[in-house]
Parts: C-alpha cells; structure tokens; sequence
C-alpha cells in the first residue's frame, strides 16, 4: 500500500472502489462516528469517504496551527480526495463539516458534483461566543463544553455517549482553533457563486444552526432545495438517520425502484418484463416489487461488478441449482450484457466441471436452442 502524504485527514473508505465518490464530513467535537447509522447504507451504492478533522478522532492536531479557517479545512479535504486519486465528488457534511463543503462548492466548483448541507450556516452568528469557548477549552479541555454538548446536540430523550467521548478525547488546541475558524467565517456572499445542485437539511429543534439558518442557505444557492427533519436536533444523522439517509439517496440519485425497472428491461428485454407485469396479481405484486427493488435495483446497480460479469456468475449459479427456465432467459441477457456465444459455452463448460456433467448437458441443451432462435446457430 503507498503511504499516504503525513498532512493528510484521518479518513475511513466504505463502498465500491468503482463507485461515486461521496465525502462525508463531520460537526466540530465528533469523528467519523457520526455517521455510522448513515454511511453503511450509503456505501451500497457509493464509495464513501469520512474524514476526521483535525485533532479529532484519528486525525492529528498538527494538520492546522493556532489558528486556522475554514479555508484551510477545505484544502485539507481536497489535498485527501487528491491522495485518493478523486477529482471529482458529492459531499455532505454535518455544521462546521457542512460549511466546509459551502466553501469547496464556492471556491473549487470544478470538484463537487452534487453537495448536501446538514444543520449547517454559512455565518455562525457573532464572534464573541466562539471566541469565549476557544478560551475556555484552551484553559479547561473539552470537559465544560462536553458537559452541556447533550442539550446542543441531541433532541430530548435521545443520547449517543459515543459522541460525547469524542469531544472528551478531541484535542483542546485544534478545537479551539475551529472555534476560531467559525467565529470569522462568512460565506453568505459566496452562496450565489454555487453551481453544484445543492440541499440543504435542517433539524427542526436545532438550537446551534436554527431552521433559519438553512433557509438562508437555500435561498442563496441557486436552486437550492430544503428539506427540515421533525425530532431532530443538530446531530441530525445521529437524531434521524433514516431520514437523513433518504434525503441524502434522494438527492444524490442512488439507484432505487425506478432503477431497478430500468436495468432489469435494459437486461432482460422488454418482451419479458412486460409479460411479468402483465400476469402480475395481488398475490404476487410484493414480489415483483421485491425483485425490481433489491435484485434489480441494488444488486444489478451495484457498480462493484460489471453487467458482463454478473451474467458470467448468474449462469453458473443456474446451472448448479437446475433451473433451466431461468437460464434461458439469462442467456439472452448475457448476449444483451455483450458476452459471446463462445463466452456463454466457455461458463456452461466451467460450469459443468464443478457442477456435474448431467447438469452441464441440460444446459449445453437450453442455451444451444436459445442460441439458435436468437442468432439463428
């Protein structure tokens, strides 16, 4: 493996190495932990990337000086989506993680393809109270504002101690220094420079970055859209992380049903689906839901493997259960998928070596008349 660069974020990679890039960024006191109802979910679909800031979580202090911007945060992100080899990307993230996307979106619109902002501002009110708990934190540690970060963070009833942990463990002077960042940052004028489609997701009992904050955003990103989550508070993935996790498949267009119907015509020909949907009853509607959801819609979306070699794997599984009816008509996917005639014979033959020779010759027998109907063999 190739070292990364030494100032480079602490980060965690889930999901196909071939897939979408999609960053995930965290609120000031938390670590990529925020996103652990989230991101998992995500990764079927995308190849996530969550960082650390730094001196939290695995990242260290020295990647930033005594003071710092958000500025330099977001050089910070670019200099690890480069170590990765990505030039372009989503990214959401969560307040001060959010603001940095804000910037990246103004200041290097050619990286982010789409961006989701989360209980976020692009102006974090008056200096002075981050100013006074920079001082604080320098003087204290993280302990006083751990202490009082539940009722920040959390809507009423819930708790994620995880969390708390990582703003006892998070290193004072780099939280300090974020607080510094955030009592300057103004990224108000810069909002109408965004390009990139944008969402912007606000926790309805918020009392760190209120509602009003996101409809700021959105009404200065062109064409923003607003989404605002019943229940949650600031940590809104931890709070609601199925909500957060829909509007976030919905805006960055994971495949879904409407997917799934799409691949399995592209795969299977419309003849066969239409005839599917045609004898589908009452009885058997979930189950066809099922399928084009989880089969076609996840599964055969999942940009892991090729089309070609999906048809390559799904043959000889049907060729080892028998079930002839299925490998016809994966035959003819498998021609639609690009795989050749001589393709198709070489998996029947493969197959016939692990799987038995009567299972072999009964498949041999099913693809040679679908061949010969097909291309005229």
């Amino acid at each position: 493996m190739t070292p990364l660069p030494l100032k480079t974020l602490h980060h965690r990679s889930e999901g196909p190495a071939t897939g979408p890039a999609l960053l995930l960024g965290p609120s000031l006191g938390t670590s990529t932990s925020l996103w652990d109802a989230v991101a998992p979910e995500l990764a079927s679909a995308f190849r996530t990337v969550r960082w650390d800031l730094p001196g939290h979580g695995g990242s260290s202090a020295g990647l930033i000086g005594t003071e710092t911007s958000v500025g330099e945060l977001g050089e910070l992100v670019l200099a690890l989506a480069d170590s990765l080899g990505l030039d372009r990307f989503h990214y959401a993230g969560v307040s001060l993680g959010g603001a940095v996307g804000l910037w990246l979106a103004a200041h290097h619109p050619e990286r982010i393809d789409r961006l989701a902002v989360v209980c976020s501002s692009a102006h974090f009110g008056p200096p002075g109270p981050w100013r006074e708990r920079a001082a604080l934190v320098r003087e204290s540690g993280t302990g006083p504002v751990a202490a009082s970060a539940p009722a920040r963070w959390f809507a009423p009833g819930s708790g994620h101690p995880g969390l708390v942990d990582d703003l006892l463990r998070a290193d004072p002077e780099a939280y300090a220094a974020c607080c510094d960042a955030l009592a300057v940052l103004d990224l108000r004028a810069d909002l109408p420079a965004i390009s990139a489609p944008t969402l912007v997701v606000a926790g309805r009992l918020d009392p760190v970055t209120p509602p009003e904050h996101a409809r700021e955003i959105a009404d200065g990103v062109p064409g923003a859209a607003l989404t605002e989550l019943a229940n949650a508070s600031h940590l809104a993935p931890a709070d609601r992380p199925g909500a957060v996790l829909g509007a976030l498949r919905e805006h960055f267009a994971a495949p879904g049903p409407g997917a799934g119907a799409a691949v399995r015509r592209e795969v299977l020909g419309d003849d066969h689906v239409d005839r599917a949907q045609t004898r589908t009853t009452a009885f058997t509607a979930r189950f066809q839901d099922f399928i084009t959801r989880y089969a076609w819609g996840e599964v055969w979306t999942d940009p892991t493997l090729s089309r070609r070699e999906r048809s390559l794997v799904t043959l000889t599984a049907l060729v080892a259960h028998g079930h002839l009816d299925e490998l016809a008509l994966h035959v003819r996917a498998a021609l639609r998928n690009g795989l050749t005639p001589e393709e198709i014979g070489a998996v029947l033959l493969q197959a016939g070596v692990y799987c038995g020779v009567p299972a072999a010759n009964a498949a041999f027998a099913t693809a040679q008349r679908v061949l010969a109907e097909d291309r005229e063999i």
